[in-house]
């Protein structure tokens, strides 16, 4: 299936709002091809490639609202597909919540594409599998990996005069690489926009040393610790952080962000003042869609958390207006300021402490403290003067991102973190006191 082109795309958009006798009409136009390849004990076992290209229209009568979906694009199915939306709101009840369509917005273009992505194809999923594999063979050890890569477009227009276009493309790959007798684990993951930034046998090396180092993992008690966290480690705990920058929950009582009888923590200092974080769609390393696709909304960089202060929360419009308050769609990106220094840096500076490579099974506890339960895994080590002298077993802990980011004693380089479909962050690795491991784990 063919891709569509700016021209092609806003021509099929034009069409179906012609096609609307609703009061307002917004249209979502998408489309991908997507390929993916999968690997365990060190062979291929699946391959694939998707291709499609899907338009949504939605309109509204008075706050009346429907929705329909085609992904084919001659004048028949167009207006099918539109008199369906315009059943569709005709029956629906109104929205108490609902809010018109925005007027025209200015869109500055993003760098979401590379046309090093062009490359994606069989034959390159196929070098990244081997090169992986090999470097396991080599070594003796058994690899598990997938890769998958996405090259595409979005589009968004509605009755109001909104239109954008906008390429996408990029890649994410993970592999675990066991030793045989399934002792050792070791694990990476990369994500890229340009395939030319990206390295499958540099990558699978690290999970390579780690499986081959996690041998003989040996018992320490639980308790508070030291930790270097990798960027992986931290990054889905700050994701259950990151999630609750709602305006409404907070105002609610419902996070961690709220303030009792309906306020708010925004202006607050919760964090360390080496905290900072921010959401930029144009920032060069993890550049996100100058638009949120809901609202379809203008994004703008915005700080969120300067010097340990929370100083934004994301406003939807309905919410925006009955707080009087102005409207921010939700980050695309989430980029956490760091330091120059390698994770191996932070290693060599800790003089008693705990390497963790990957968190995993994570659940919330509290929503209020974000308490998070879950365990370690794939290479964690204990340090001891600024070396890593032996593996040890696997934690559960029970810890809060907001305690561990009040207890930072140095922060590392960031990194981008995240695959081809969800909100991007960069990340750095952490070095931080305290952290609350509760009990040991047998699984590597």
């Amino acid at each position: 299936m063919k891709l569509l082109s700016k021209d092609e795309a806003k021509s099929i958009c034009d069409k179906v709002m012609a096609m609307s006798k609703a009061d307002e009409c917004r249209v979502n136009l998408s489309g991908s091809r997507k390929g993916n390849v999968r690997y365990a004990n060190n062979s291929v076992s699946t391959a694939g490639q998707i291709e499609d290209t899907t338009l949504v229209v939605s309109v509204a009568f008075g706050k009346k609202q429907g929705s329909a979906t085609c992904n084919q694009f001659d004048a028949k199915s167009l207006e099918a597909a539109v008199r369906r939306a315009e059943e569709i709101a005709r029956l629906a009840p109104e929205n108490p919540e609902f809010m018109p369509a925005v007027g025209k917005q200015d869109f500055k273009a993003t760098n979401t594409f590379s046309r090093n992505a062009e490359a994606f194809n069989p034959d390159f999923r196929a070098d990244v599998a081997f090169a992986s594999i090999d470097a396991a063979k080599k070594a003796g050890l058994q690899a598990a990996g997938f890769f998958n890569d996405s090259i595409g477009f979005d589009c968004i227009a509605n009755s109001n005069g909104v239109f954008g276009f906008q390429e996408l493309g990029g890649l994410n790959f993970t592999v675990t690489t066991r030793t045989n007798d399934g002792r050792g684990s070791g694990w990476v993951n990369r994500a890229a926009y340009d395939p030319k930034a990206f390295d499958p046998r540099a990558a699978s090396e690290i999970a390579i040393e780690k499986a081959l180092r996690s041998v003989e993992a040996k018992a320490l008690e639980p308790g508070r610790y030291t930790v270097v966290m990798e960027p992986a480690a931290t990054n889905d705990l700050l994701n259950f952080m990151f999630s609750a920058f709602d305006a409404r929950s907070a105002d609610e009582g419902r996070s961690f962000l709220s303030k009792k009888g309906g306020a708010n923590r925004l202006g607050d200092k919760l964090f360390d003042e080496q905290v900072n974080v921010w959401t930029d769609p144009w920032d060069a390393n993890a550049p996100v869609l100058p638009w949120d696709q809901g609202s379809m909304q203008a994004r703008a960089r915005r700080d969120l958390i300067k010097g340990g202060v929370i100083t934004s929360l994301d406003y939807n419009r309905y919410w925006a207006q009955k707080q009087r308050k102005e409207s921010t769609p939700p980050a695309g990106n989430i980029i956490m300021a760091g330091g120059s220094k390698s994770t191996e840096e932070l290693i060599a500076s800790t003089k008693k402490g705990i390497l963790v490579t990957r968190t995993w099974y994570i659940r919330m506890v509290d929503p209020q403290s974000v308490a998070l339960t879950g365990l370690t895994r794939d290479g964690t080590f204990y340090i001891e003067n600024g070396k890593i002298k032996h593996p040890v077993k696997n934690f559960r802990f029970n810890d809060s991102p907001v305690a561990m980011l009040n207890n930072i004693d140095e922060l590392g380089r960031p990194v981008l973190i995240g695959d081809t479909d969800a909100r991007k962050l960069m990340i750095p690795a952490m070095k931080v006191r305290d952290f609350n491991f509760t009990s040991l784990s047998d699984a590597v």
